[in-house]
């Protein structure tokens, strides 16, 4: 009984793809629409400046201001266990 469900549902899944690729032809990419009007592409480096390099620029940016800006005291922050972490400093009060 359990076949016979696995064939049914794969059989499904087949033709609504199927389906799919057929009712979607890349085909009709290349018609033009009345008003589409392209412009001009890009070139490789104004490519990889877009989409590579000023991502990366804007995470640096971003992970650099919260470096700089960070106000947590050290106390509060958390030692990877078996460091060296920082001895706290005891301050003896003279009495």
């Amino acid at each position: 009984m359990d076949k016979k469900n696995a064939l049914r549902a794969g059989a499904l899944a087949a033709g609504t793809t199927l389906m799919m690729l057929l009712m979607s032809s890349p085909a009709l990419a290349l018609t033009r629409d009345d008003g589409d009007d392209p412009g001009t592409g890009l070139s490789v480096v104004e490519t990889l400046g877009l989409y590579v390099l000023a991502p990366l620029a804007l995470f640096a940016i971003i992970a650099g201001l919260v470096m700089v800006l960070d106000r947590s005291h050290p106390d509060h922050r958390v030692s990877v266990p078996g460091t060296k972490g920082k001895a706290k400093a005891k301050v003896a009060a003279k009495a």
